[in-house]
């Protein structure tokens, strides 16, 4: 029998696979489960329409993110951060605090786990982060740290 998977089924496949499968396996664990559908015209028409609306979205994603990415490259972002004696600070600027800054200066919701800092930004000046807007597009943002 030829059934349409709702969901990843490990030896058969993956979500939308058509695969075929025993009449008892189907009836007695998949559609029971409701990991799959039988692959009727309708259904595979369905299934169809389904693809075709996802791939709709992922290209609107990527293009939103794209657009993005070239806004934030004339972006600077302001922080600040205690610092002592020769310019020496206090702990350091985390992802978060960058995150808050951007919706803050510029209105810009920017998920802290997509920030990408490397090594830690513990002195003053300007430095560059990048932040992972969609699986591919990476942007640059530049943050600028000032003595509070």
């Amino acid at each position: 029998m030829k059934v349409i998977l709702l969901e990843d089924v490990k030896p058969h496949g993956k979500k939308g696979d058509i695969v075929d499968v025993s009449d008892g396996y189907a009836r007695n664990v998949l559609f029971k489960k409701k990991q799959g559908v039988e692959a009727t015209p309708a259904n595979i028409n369905n299934l169809k329409l389904q693809n075709q609306h996802a791939n709709k979205v992922a290209a609107e994603n990527l293009a939103a993110a794209e657009a993005l990415a070239e806004e934030m490259k004339e972006w600077l972002v302001e922080t600040a951060i205690k610092s002592g004696e020769g310019g020496r600070t206090f702990g350091s600027v985390s992802s978060k605090e960058i995150a808050t800054a951007v919706k803050a200066q510029y209105g810009k919701d920017i998920d802290k786990k997509k920030i990408q800092i490397d090594g830690a930004i513990n002195s003053l000046g300007v430095h560059e982060v990048k932040v992972k807007l969609h699986q591919k597009v990476t942007a640059t943002l530049r943050v600028h740290v000032s003595e509070k």
